[in-house]
């Protein structure tokens, strides 16, 4: 399967990568999936952001065919290459739910790439941070504290799109806070952003 990255079809493009995640995501290809995870101890930098690539629109196409990978995907964020450092942020951001315990026991590592990281890591850290807490809520006192600091802190223009990412780990006991801090953001947001900001407000009050 590793021959139909786009590397060795000497493309420059992405679109021979998501052909094979779709034949990949169609029915679980074992033996293909190890092969591109394999990929990703490639020599060749190009190869292995072409499968980390593959491996994460599988991901978002059926999350669970890359639960078995979960500590290759914590591998890549020890890596130098930024591709695979947000590529594999990604990965982690699809099955946080489902991996909560492993993910959590390589939170100060998380953090870091969090605080270090660029936009598409930051991004993918908040869904990382708030899958872990949908996953196992005995670890929502020490994570929902980052999340709602970063909510009050981050950027208008991102504060809609963090707040739909945690809203997947917002419940009734910690609703409150939450609700509170995008209420206070709403005078810093576009029309267009506290629109969407408000529908995350409305679905948690239901």
């Amino acid at each position: 399967m590793i021959e139909k990255i786009a590397f060795y079809q000497n493309r420059t493009d992405d679109t021979p990568n998501v052909e094979l995640a779709e034949v990949l995501a169609k029915k679980r290809n074992e033996k293909g999936l190890q092969e591109i995870v394999n990929g990703l101890h490639d020599d060749n930098k190009d190869v292995v952001n072409d499968c980390i690539k593959v491996l994460y629109e599988v991901g978002y196409r059926n999350p669970d065919y890359i639960e078995p990978y979960v500590h290759e995907f914590l591998a890549g964020l020890k890596s130098r290459n930024n591709r695979l450092i947000w590529g594999s942020c990604i990965a982690l951001s699809l099955i946080a739910d489902k991996k909560s315990d492993e993910l959590y026991k390589e939170i100060d590592l998380i953090k870091k790439i969090y605080e270090s990281g660029t936009v598409i890591t930051t991004d993918n850290c908040i869904s990382i941070f708030s899958g872990i807490i949908k996953g196992n809520s005995k670890y929502e006192k020490s994570i929902f504290p980052i999340l709602m600091k970063h909510i009050e802190n981050c950027r208008p223009k991102e504060v809609a799109q963090h707040a739909e990412r945690i809203s997947i780990c917002i419940n009734g006991k910690n609703s409150k806070k939450f609700i509170e801090i995008l209420s206070s953001r709403m005078e810093t947001l576009s029309d267009a952003q506290a629109k969407r900001v408000k529908k995350v407000i409305d679905s948690i009050e239901k």
